[in-house]
């Protein structure tokens, strides 16, 4: 998350205190401690007595801030941080806040704007240049958010949040021996520092050593770490063992830490399957499309998590033709604002929507995305979450293109249990879970491919991996893309991958990617799920 500017050790004589009288001034180095404790309704209580003091104190406006913005309240949130800094326009502190809160109201460029002028004031402020960092990695902008994170190290090199997030977009960028230098100086100033961990585990063509796998057993036992530390040394500690054949070991240390996720935020198959089956319903009939051309420029990828999405995607995007913009919320953002615009979820409004609506909603989806077309005609758009919206694109953006990826499905299920992912509830928890949801996103993608043949294309990771030449050849012709030998060579392609696989794409393809075999027995619950879901 963007972090805040806040100073919990304001003395007593700070001229951002003046004016105040001496109970006004207690009060907010109460507010201040509450901040430090997490109480953000002390927070607004403390700061209300001291406005009713002195209204429109800018301080108190932006602890005020701060405190709605730890609550969820974003709009109340920039409306007091906006306050502030009218009264205090080169206070780079009210800037990273409302920065902050800006962002969090969807408003990236007024973000990103408040952070620069925040850092031109303070240089030697490392928020500034880490929101900085964060924001554009978010944004896709990597080599720009290398840049700025690369200050906010320079700056507060024990600040580990910059750290770390330099490594991930380091990754991201290909430059894997400098993110692994930097996840590396993490763990010298904290060995039990779980993020560092996942970042050189998520590098998965680049095995851990044995010193690693040591040390990652030795913190991972400890008793005074937190939880998150725990979950994600579990995660990378089952990498570890596995790279090293020690199958027995890595079964055991994913299953504690999956257990562990799944207990903290548990998913519920049984409301997801029936949300796929209202998706299904609602979007049986849709009306024809105004411009059957509409979105003509955006390739779709859809499907399971781990089933070889992102090597499909650099494969495209390594064709002159085609951006690879990686995963992208915005499809998903267009229909959660429309369902707020008319009071209902997705998708009970599916029917009320006639053809204006739904070509509104795909001019606002194009328009969301294009920077992605500032350099190249076409993009690729491959959010996980893409399968539950496909039924929809053929009235939003029928001229679209939807590619569902599919891979060996105990191979898919596996790598999905042994992937860290951060949004909870996550299926990928228990093997019931994964196979439930892997038999949920099939149905869907077929019945959607049943309803629109000409958008909606299957790709076997499999049979790319079998024959990659005509693989590529069929995989361009359902884009409508003219064959170029580029698209052969796509793991030289130069490109920001910001997913789990951005070090396995920019390997030449591997003809056994199997990791499943050296688990025998271990992995039946995990056989049986799959056959009871009907995916074996």
């Amino acid at each position: 998350m963007p972090q805040s500017s806040t100073n919990s050790d304001i003395s007593p004589a700070d001229p951002r205190l003046a004016a105040l009288p001496p109970a006004a001034v207690q009060r907010m180095h109460a507010a201040m401690q509450a901040i430090r404790h997490g109480d953000a309704e002390a927070v607004l209580r403390l700061t209300g007595e001291v406005l009713a003091i002195a209204p429109e104190h800018p301080e108190a406006l932006r602890l005020a801030g701060i405190a709605h913005g730890a609550g969820g309240r974003h709009d109340l949130a920039r409306d007091a941080l906006q306050r502030s800094h009218e009264q205090r326009p080169d206070d780079a502190l009210v800037l990273i806040d409302l920065g902050n809160a800006q962002q969090r109201c969807g408003d990236a460029a007024a973000a990103r704007a408040s952070w620069r002028k925040a850092g031109e004031l303070a240089p030697r402020h490392p928020m500034p240049w880490y929101n900085l960092g964060r924001g554009l990695q978010l944004e896709g902008h990597t080599t720009d958010a290398i840049a700025m994170l690369s200050r906010a190290v320079e700056l507060a090199p024990d600040f580990m949040p910059a750290r770390i997030l330099l490594g991930d977009a380091l990754v991201h960028a290909g430059h894997f021996d400098d993110a692994d230098t930097h996840y590396r100086e993490a763990l010298w100033r904290n060995p039990a520092c779980g993020d560092a961990w996942r970042g050189l585990a998520n590098m998965k063509v680049r095995p851990l050593s044995d010193e690693d796998r040591e040390q990652l057993a030795l913190n991972h036992g400890r008793a005074d770490i937190g939880e998150p530390d725990r979950v994600a040394m579990g995660y990378a500690l089952g990498k570890v063992c596995e790279d090293h054949g020690r199958h027995a070991e890595a079964f055991a240390a994913l299953q504690s830490s999956n257990a562990r996720l799944g207990r903290e935020a548990p998913w519920d198959a049984v409301a997801f399957s029936a949300r796929v089956d209202a998706i299904i319903a609602a979007t049986a009939q849709l009306p024809s499309p105004a411009d059957p051309s509409l979105g003509s420029e955006v390739l779709f990828i859809a499907g399971m998590p781990r089933s070889g999405s992102t090597l499909f995607e650099q494969i495209l995007a390594a064709h002159p033709q085609v951006e690879g913009a990686s995963e992208l919320p915005d499809l998903g953002n267009v229909l959660d604002e429309e369902s707020v615009r008319r009071g209902r979820p997705f998708p009970e409004w599916i029917a009320q929507a006639d053809v204006g609506d739904w070509q509104r909603l795909g001019r606002d989806y194009l328009q969301r995305t294009a920077r992605w077309r500032e350099h190249r005609p076409r993009f690729t758009d491959k959010m996980p979450e893409n399968w539950l919206h496909a039924g929809v694109l053929r009235a939003m953006l029928p001229g679209a293109t939807v590619l569902e990826t599919r891979r060996d499905p105990l191979e898919t299920a596996w790598s999905c249990y042994k992937q860290h992912f951060y949004r909870l509830p996550h299926f990928s928890c228990d093997f019931d879970d994964i196979a439930a949801f892997g038999r949920d996103s099939q149905r869907a993608m077929d019945t959607w491919r049943e309803r629109d043949p000409g958008r909606v294309h299957l790709q076997s990771y499999e049979a790319l991996l079998r024959d990659p030449t005509a693989a590529i050849h069929a995989l361009l012709d359902a884009c409508g893309l003219p064959f170029d030998p580029a698209c052969l060579a796509f793991h030289a392609a130069r490109r920001s991958v910001r997913t789990a696989s951005a070090t396995q794409v920019r390997q030449p393809l591997q003809a056994d990617t199997g990791r499943t075999g050296g688990y025998g027995a271990l992995l039946d619950p995990l056989r049986a799920a799959l056959v009871r879901a009907g995916l074996s």
